[in-house]
């Protein structure tokens, strides 16, 4: 077998890989934003490689992945399921693996405390592939954070040029790709093959909250074709007031046309989210379900203070169409998306988000057909 270093141009959707010591972390922000923050959540996502994959073109007819994985576990909760790798040659879905065991964080969400318990890597074995020439493709678990330790084939392997057109999306939990059950079911993994493009995704769960160093990031990446789902989060965390959102979307978008001053650029409001489209946040874990081992959220902020400027998401769509018609009439490339045209009240009404958040497998499947037309057959294509 042939060990083969793991350097980043043999990934596609990361921006950075970090030594550990053990191996590599490939990572969705860079190291100079990672230094912007002190937020464990958004330490523990943008860590996690949603839309990372390891693309190499060989001969080889056995391929060998060691990984360390971080599982994690919360506190009176059904265990997480492991995460999935997908590996597709020449574009198909090959096969599914897991790696079990791996590093544990456990997190007790009544407290907010964590647990670390340290493991060790894990081998995925791949074999029975044709001794053909052939672009094999390795995702990542979408939402379990993924050292590399070794990439070992009994043929050579090759970096892979590609000439399709990239396209950067940032957004949150459900852009990360949260309930869906593998790494190229996520929605935009699946938008991105439907439209035969190359996906950044830098959809961070919990962590979409206009933060200067992820348009800073956006800026300063190679991308033919942009699109930010803005919203959610703001209302999770209670994060701003609508005196303070307006200019924060507008310097966020300043920011990212300081780089790309004419890539086309998509403004996406939020999905449909019962619990917050009349009341205010923050979200807070239903306690009766979590007693039950389930995980489910709830909106805890009162309607009585949106004259106050509370945020909505009915009010944060309105406002984003706003500022989105109000910015389009100097910049032809920028475009609106209503999110609920990819998940509306009739979607909800047969499949209703499970957590109070989150939509399901099924769902990220019709949110990335209907993103794939009205967002690659129609404003990306102008």
């Amino acid at each position: 077998m042939i060990t083969t270093p793991i350097t980043i141009d043999l990934l596609r959707g990361a921006l950075e890989l970090e030594p550990t010591g053990r191996g590599v972390l490939p990572h969705r922000l860079p190291a100079w934003a990672r230094t912007q923050y002190d937020d464990g959540q958004m330490t523990m996502v943008e860590s996690q490689p949603s839309g990372v994959r390891l693309v190499f073109s060989t001969r080889a007819s056995v391929v060998e992945l060691d990984t360390l994985p971080t599982k994690r576990a919360y506190t009176g909760a059904p265990p997480r399921p492991d995460g999935v790798y997908d590996v597709l040659v020449d574009g198909q879905l090959f096969t599914q693996l897991t790696a079990a065991g791996g590093d544990v964080i456990t997190i007790d969400l009544t407290t907010g405390a964590t647990e670390t318990r340290q493991g060790e890597p894990q081998t995925l074995h791949v074999a029975g592939l044709s001794a053909a020439a052939k672009t094999v493709e390795i995702w990542l678990p979408h939402d379990e954070t993924t050292e590399l330790v070794a990439l070992r084939t009994d043929a050579p392997i090759e970096p892979v040029p590609t000439s399709r057109r990239v396209w950067l999306h940032h957004g949150s939990s459900i852009s990360h790709g949260s309930n869906a059950t593998h790494p190229t079911g996520t929605w935009p993994a699946l938008a991105a093959a439907q439209a035969g493009v190359e996906l950044v995704n830098l959809g961070f769960g919990g962590s979409a909250f206009l933060q200067p160093f992820i348009a800073r990031t956006i800026r300063d990446t190679p991308a033919d074709l942009i699109s930010v789902k803005l919203g959610i989060n703001i209302v999770n965390t209670d994060g701003l007031r609508l005196r303070s959102f307006t200019p924060a979307v507008h310097g966020f978008l300043d920011t990212i046309r300081d780089g790309h001053p004419d890539t086309p650029l998509l403004v996406v409001s939020p999905i449909l989210c019962p619990i917050h489209e009349d009341t205010p946040g923050p979200t807070g874990w239903d306690l009766s379900a979590l007693a039950a081992g389930e995980l489910r959220f709830v909106a805890t902020g009162n309607p009585d203070e949106i004259p106050a400027g509370k945020l909505t998401l009915s009010i944060i769509r309105a406002e984003l169409a706003r500022i989105t018609a109000q910015r389009a009439a100097s910049d032809p490339n920028l475009h609106y998306l209503d999110g609920l045209t990819l998940y509306g009240e009739a979607d909800n009404a047969a499949h209703p988000l499970a957590d109070g958040l989150h939509p399901g497998a099924e769902t990220h499947e019709s949110m990335a057909a209907r993103f794939t037309e009205q967002a690659f057959k129609g404003a990306f294509s102008a």
